[in-house]
């Protein structure tokens, strides 16, 4: 990569978070030395661009809090892939916060003009992902589900975990999600008994958010 794209992608990539990211990290991403970063970090702050260094741990550097970043300007051929992987996403069930992610693709076809919306059709029309779509989940689980996990809000599950016996009632609090092909793991704590415990998304057959951040549970039963 020549140095006038690497610059532009290195800008690119510091407005594209706001939290510290080291040298070191650039470097490996962009594959150039220690020494060609720290270059080419100097010359952004010397073309006006407001880097920090902050020190310690979760520090390394980022964009000034109070700098406005300009609107995205994306490609056809960058708004066809983000929306490509969106749509397979949502088509393969891959991820549970469908509501959030098909906002996402409406910001992203909505930050292309015109003639580059009809390229993005074009192009996303003739790619065929082939796959096996992850087991279904009632659309109200996967609301609660996906405010739970990024409003790290707690929630009462009813899940059956044997097909003929009736759903258990369990309150958690999830730790991570894990996608394993066809089947989505909801890794919690029971804050019942304090216990890590895994559930597969498509058992659950009704899910109820807490009042608030830190509820505890009312009421939950083995």
């Amino acid at each position: 990569m020549r140095k006038k794209s690497r610059l532009f992608a290195l800008a690119e990539a510091l407005r594209g978070r706001r939290t510290g990211v080291t040298a070191q990290e650039l470097a490996d991403r962009f594959g150039v030395t220690l020494r060609t970063i720290y270059r080419d970090l100097a010359a952004l702050q010397d073309a006006g661009l407001p880097l920090r260094a902050d020190r310690g741990r979760g520090g390394g550097y980022a964009l000034d809090r109070a700098y406005q970043l300009p609107p995205v300007n994306l490609s056809a051929r960058e708004g066809a892939l983000l929306v490509a992987l969106g749509k397979m996403a949502l088509d393969q069930r891959l991820l549970p916060f469908t509501a959030s992610l098909e906002a996402a693709l409406d910001k992203v076809r909505g930050a292309l003009s015109a003639s580059a919306q009809r390229e993005l059709l074009r192009l996303v029309d003739q790619l065929q992902i082939v796959g096996v779509p992850a087991l279904p989940v009632p659309p109200a689980v996967r609301t609660a589900v996906e405010t739970a996990w990024f409003e790290d809000r707690a929630l009462t599950l009813h899940y059956q975990k044997v097909a003929y016996h009736a759903p258990v009632v369990r309150a958690v609090r999830i730790r991570n999600l894990v996608f394993d092909r066809a089947v989505t793991l909801l890794n919690c704590v029971d804050l019942e008994l304090g216990e890590d415990r895994q559930f597969r998304l498509d058992r659950i057959r009704h899910a109820e958010l807490l009042d608030a951040p830190g509820a505890e549970p009312a009421q939950a039963r083995r």
